[in-house]
């Protein structure tokens, strides 16, 4: 059986993204090499990703390009070529090229189906906070990988809104020279 994570970052004040969907103070983290080596290590895991539409056209937009392959060809590759699960209520197709492989696409969450691909596969989820939340409240998800950035918006969307009660426990606990804390947490059934 395999197990679905989450591995997303949030603000200190717990948003995944500003008030109108914004990720712009995604690009405050500074560059350090222990943070990199970390998230080359996790992304090789042969995970399937799963996003939302919005985070899936953003990964699109971006990784397949010579600039990201260039910029960061290890995790370029990984992205790329991973399996990759995109639910979408109004994608009905999606389009492959030689930088970006093996997409499926799911119209809407069926917890049977989700458990169905769980039993054969790991499945990550990045960004997609209505996808977290959905999978939250079936209780689907079995790991939870926060990385804490160090800003406060104020405002924005909250990785758990409308999240029914859970207890959690933790898993890891590690402070980069960055200020990112990354935060592992597993739910207690």
């Amino acid at each position: 059986m395999g197990k679905i994570g989450v591995f997303n970052h949030v603000t200190v004040d717990g948003f995944f993204a500003g008030p109108h969907g914004e990720i712009d103070w995604f690009k405050l983290i500074k560059k350090d090499e222990e943070w990199e080596r970390y998230t080359h290590g996790q992304a090789k895991s042969g995970s399937t990703l799963m996003f939302g539409h919005t985070t899936y056209e953003m990964m699109k937009s971006y990784w397949p390009t010579p600039d990201a392959i260039r910029s960061d060809p290890g995790m370029a590759e990984v992205v790329n070529n991973n399996p990759k699960i995109v639910i979408s209520r109004t994608l009905e197709s999606v389009e492959e090229g030689p930088n970006w492989k093996n997409i499926r696409i799911l119209n809407e969450i069926r917890p049977e189906e989700i458990l169905k691909l769980k039993q054969k596969e790991d499945i990550t989820i990045m960004g997609s906070g209505t996808i977290v939340q959905q999978l939250a409240n079936f209780g689907l998800i079995d790991e939870y990988s926060l990385v804490v950035v160090p800003v406060i918006l104020g405002d924005g969307r909250p990785l758990f809104k409308d999240v029914r009660t859970m207890n959690l426990k933790l898993l890891e606990a590690r402070a980069f020279k960055n200020g990112i804390v990354l935060l592992r947490y597993q739910q207690i059934r």
